[in-house]
């Protein structure tokens, strides 16, 4: 039996390429830095390309019972509450792609897949394993932690997320740098959420923010997000807010989502940052998936769907080339790279997008206005339509 793949992360993008790997045959040692394998964080989005990719791996059906299935992604005007537009999801995006948009807690979303790999006996998950350095050898990968432990692989791969300590020996120099925004995530009961527990995915716009909001855990919860300019430009992913700044902040939106909001008992927020286009994803028996190679902006709500597509596709390209991984990697970021490319720089364009300024916001909201949700959505096909 051929070495395990070493997996640095154990996060919705690691542990996806364990229990892809696994459905080939391959085994898997999935190394997580954190001493357990919890998913911290409030909600994702999961579009039919993402939901297939669960479909494929066997989970969806346990996924099943805490998702919202939004009717719609509804367009608000920020500080009026007009809405702007209404883009159909529920049956039409399901019929049109073959696979449901699902919005869930992020933490339900790793807790099946961390389920899943704790039950297949091809996955070893191994906490409190933080890589400190990779060693290539001719015949494997050694990972040693910032403890002197060492694990041994036939090749590894890092799902280590936006701060991956494992692109900086395949890109070295290459770090994100922050783009002045941050975002604050909260989650409030449904009962309390007034207008915003409809079942439906509401995105507020205005002046240099947005607010994207939607039912999780069966509904019975609301996740919300607020981006917002900002010059907090930390590395962390979950620190504590400035609740005084944060209301000052909310109080620019029209009241039917400001109220519900501030009464949230806990928002924590995370700086963000863009990552230039790497020179390669892959060195030898070394490569990168997820935020590690290719950190997406949350404006179109795909990075972690995009870690879930990169690891059917690396797992495939595994499968493919049986006897040389390291060919693997270099036809996984042939198929990839284009594909994230263009999904990243699209997040980035909807995020200026989402915060123009009068009179290019007056223009915005016109055109939102005048095209049929039904038109405006088509144009994600591409996006959504993904089958690998």
């Amino acid at each position: 039996m051929s070495e395990p793949v070493l997996i640095v992360g154990g996060g919705i993008g690691g542990l996806a390429l364990a229990l892809a790997l696994a459905k080939t045959g391959r085994r898997s040692v999935v190394l997580e830095q954190r001493s357990s394998f919890d998913g911290p964080g409030a909600g994702i989005q999961l579009g039919p390309n993402g939901v297939r990719v669960l479909q494929r791996l066997g989970l969806a059906e346990a996924l099943k019972p805490a998702v919202g299935v939004p009717d719609a992604l509804a367009v608000h005007h920020g500080t009026t509450g007009r809405t702007l537009a209404v883009l159909p999801l529920g049956r039409w995006i399901a019929a049109r792609h073959g696979a449901p948009y699902w919005v869930a807690h992020r933490g339900d979303l790793h807790a099946v897949l961390a389920a899943a790999a704790a039950a297949d006996p091809r996955i070893t998950l191994r906490a409190a394993f933080a890589l400190a350095s990779p060693l290539v050898t001719e015949t494997g990968v050694q990972a040693r932690s910032t403890t002197g432990d060492v694990v041994a692989g036939a090749a590894l791969v890092g799902a280590d997320g936006l701060w991956s300590v494992t692109r900086h020996f395949i890109a070295p120099g290459h770090v994100p740098h922050f783009v002045g925004s941050t975002a604050a995530r909260c989650v409030i009961p449904a009962a309390q959420a007034g207008r915003l527990a409809l079942p439906a995915v509401g995105l507020w716009l205005t002046r240099g923010a947005n607010v994207v909001h939607y039912p999780v855990r069966g509904g019975s919860e609301i996740a919300a997000v607020l981006i917002t300019a900002e010059t907090w430009a930390s590395t962390q992913w979950d620190a504590a807010v400035d609740r005084t700044l944060l209301l000052k902040r909310l109080w620019t939106f029209h009241a039917s989502l400001a109220e519900p909001l501030a009464k949230a008992g806990e928002w924590r927020k995370w700086a963000l940052h863009r990552l230039l286009p790497l020179p390669h994803w892959a060195l030898g028996r070394l490569a990168l998936i997820g935020d590690a190679a290719h950190p997406m902006l949350p404006h179109l709500a795909q990075g972690g769907v995009l870690a879930l597509e990169d690891a059917v596709t690396l797992a495939d390209a595994l499968a493919a080339h049986p006897d040389d991984d390291a060919q693997a990697f270099l036809a996984f970021e042939r198929q990839r790279r284009r594909r994230a490319a263009r999904v990243e720089a699209l997040s980035a364009l909807n995020g200026r997008i989402y915060h123009l300024t009068p009179p290019l916001s007056w223009a915005r909201n016109g055109v939102l206005g005048l095209l049929p949700g039904s038109w405006l959505m088509a144009g994600y096909d591409w996006l959504y339509g993904w089958r690998g």
